[in-house]
């Protein structure tokens, strides 16, 4: 049985592939208290150690709005963490699935040749705006550089098992009559299951490089709200707000669709439209 490494195993992607690889894999479940992957004697030695097939990197600096304030911790966390985690990995031969994020575009989008706006491809040129997204960036091209046998993939809006948007909207409308929402940033909400089943499609392959994953479609926050509430039956009233209403120390992008472009080209998964797998979700977690 092949063995796969979770870094990161108690945020929500790490606790979705848990479940989903268990049966499957033999599985080496460490989270920030088991392996701090800054450190890179302690990376290095437990790699070794453990000898995995895959290693799955879904620790990071997520505190986008932190991430300003403390750039020197986002950047030991995004972006030598991962450099410490390939070095480890090429050395053993192993397969390193890495998470990143939308936030190393700059969020305005690009222009197809008719001049409307289009979804990023994994080809486009990337321009971070944020602490966090620069970090992200970095820890991509300490990848590239250490190692041939990588999966890099960016995702956007991410929702699952813990805290994340989806419970936050569900809380916030047991006690209020009215909820205001952003309504001028757009991207694709993605659930963790769904990525999970990409993960796993992925690591049988050495179909190795960057992908984009998240579900099909687009929405704006306001919208998903909407979505949710409309699944679950609550009449709390969701009002659409612009971005400037909530001015916040990172800058968000206005726009972080991505296109699961070589995915689908090479046709490894097709992930369900984010309408799809939200009514799943709130199915599952009975929310």
């Amino acid at each position: 049985m092949k063995k796969v490494l979770i870094t990161g195993s108690n945020g929500q992607l790490g606790l979705e592939l848990q479940n989903k690889l268990k049966d499957k894999y033999e599985l080496i479940v460490t989270s920030r208290a088991d392996l701090d992957i800054t450190d890179t004697q302690q990376v290095t030695e437990l790699i070794k150690f453990k000898k995995p097939d895959v290693i799955i990197n879904c620790a990071a600096y997520t505190a986008v709005d932190l991430c300003e304030q403390q750039g020197d911790a986002a950047y030991k966390s995004n972006a030598i963490g991962p450099k410490n985690l390939a070095i480890a990995a090429n050395e053993i031969g192993a397969k390193l699935v890495h998470i990143s994020t939308d936030y190393v575009f700059d969020g305005e989008g690009n222009k197809d040749e008719l001049g409307n706006i289009r979804p990023y491809y994994e080809t486009d040129v990337t321009n971070p705006q944020s602490a966090y997204g620069r970090t992200k960036l970095e820890g991509e091209k300490f990848i590239i550089q250490n190692l041939n046998k990588y999966f890099i993939i960016r995702t956007a809006w991410l929702y699952g098992e813990g805290k994340n948007f989806v419970r936050t909207m569900i809380n916030l409308s047991k006690n209020n009559a009215k909820v205001k929402v952003v309504n001028d940033q757009i991207g694709s909400p993605t659930s963790t299951a769904e990525l999970a089943n990409m993960i796993e499609n992925l690591i049988e392959t050495e179909e190795y490089g960057i992908y984009h994953g998240t579900c099909e479609g687009y929405c704006s926050w306001y919208d998903l709200t909407c979505e949710i509430y409309g699944l679950l039956n609550i009449n709390t009233k969701v009002i659409p707000v612009t971005t400037d209403e909530f001015p916040r120390p990172a800058r968000r992008p206005k726009y972080s669709v991505l296109e699961n472009k070589k995915l689908n080209e090479l046709g490894l998964y097709k992930f369900k439209t984010w309408q799809e797998a939200l009514k799943k979700y709130l199915e599952k977690e009975n929310v």
